[in-house]
């Protein structure tokens, strides 16, 4: 009989936000506020707080404060700072990179799915200007185009969303005809899997059959490559490429993560039950299922663990690693659900 799902704890996130944004990092359970804040981590706020169906007061109060992060985050020609202090000052400068795409990733989900009509009033606004621009970054570019298949997926005459995912479209490699590798760069390094996910999420929102395809069959690559005794054994923080040795560590939670997201989407365009089981296995592997047989968060909590090492956790609790957990679980559940 298969283990019930455990159910999203947003404990320790509401612990690691004040009131102009999440703390990006932790001692343990303690945040550390004198690193302050970032957009990225702030996105996927966003996106965790938007997702969430049984979405209460403490929950939408996160939507709030993220969206204001990624408001003031923002330049009005669209371009996107990352880094703020503790004081909530601004440490670097516009950029069009990942924190950028993420950006855009956050607000097209809350437009989609948020329970806070203010919320998505505003997350339409800010998605509209950052979507001015583009970016050269392969994961900022796929980020992106997340962000504007889901607001197409509620609104599909916008034109923003619509010409950035045609842009993005316009942009991803054709197939590298490499059968042992046929990954569109030399190395996996991060957040591997949001880049089949924005094929296939680009191919579903503009109809192409052939890019979507190529999107879950890179994912499947990804998955067989990533899979051992079967368990998932992700990409380590230092990249993998052909012929690296494996298992490689420290692992990370955003690769289970970013996985996850993928195989959720792939699930509800194709009926494979690899995109299910995968779902499943990710939210195994933090508790436990992977190559060290360590648990990767605190059930009490929410809190997620940092990294997983071949004998060890880090323990730290950062908002990278809880919010990876945090969006694990919503897909595994939902999962559930809809086999009930």
């Amino acid at each position: 009989m298969t283990a019930p799902t455990p159910v999203p704890n947003f404990d320790h996130l509401l612990r690691m936000t004040d009131q102009r944004g999440t703390f990006e990092h932790a001692c343990l359970s303690e945040p550390r506020p004198e690193h302050g804040y970032c957009t990225d981590d702030m996105a996927r706020v966003l996106v965790v707080a938007a997702r969430q169906s049984d979405s209460h007061t403490q929950t939408n109060r996160l939507a709030k404060v993220a969206i204001q992060f990624l408001n003031d985050a923002q330049y009005s020609a669209g371009p996107c700072r990352n880094r703020m202090d503790r004081n909530g000052r601004w440490t670097d400068v516009p950029a069009i990179e990942d924190a950028w795409g993420r950006c855009l990733w956050g607000l097209g989900t809350a437009a989609a799915h948020s329970d806070v009509s203010l919320v998505r009033r505003l997350a339409v606004i800010q998605f509209e200007r950052a979507a001015a621009v583009r970016s050269p970054w392969p994961r900022a570019m796929a980020f992106a185009a997340l962000g504007a298949a889901e607001l197409l997926s509620v609104n599909p005459g916008h034109r923003a969303a619509r010409a950035l995912l045609t842009d993005y479209a316009a942009g991803v490699p054709g197939p590298s005809g490499d059968l042992t590798w046929p990954w569109p760069e030399p190395r996996l390094t991060y957040a591997n899997a949001v880049l089949p996910d924005a094929m296939i999420a680009t191919g579903s929102a503009l109809g192409d059959a052939e890019l979507q395809g190529r999107g879950l069959d890179l994912l499947a690559w990804l998955i067989d490559h990533e899979t051992a005794d079967g368990h998932l054994s992700p990409t380590p923080a230092g990249g993998s490429g052909p012929g690296d040795p494996r298992p490689g560590f420290d692992q990370q939670p955003i690769e289970i993560s970013t996985l996850a997201d993928a195989c959720a989407r792939a699930s509800g365009v194709d009926a494979g039950s690899i995109w299910p089981d995968t779902v499943r296995s990710a939210a195994a592997w933090f508790e436990g299922a992977n190559d060290a047989g360590l648990k990767m968060w605190d059930p009490n909590t929410g809190g997620g663990f940092d990294g997983l090492h071949a004998h060890s956790v880090n323990q730290n609790q950062g908002a990278e690693s809880t919010l990876a957990v945090l969006s694990t679980l919503q897909h595994a559940g939902r999962l559930s659900a809809a086999l009930q």
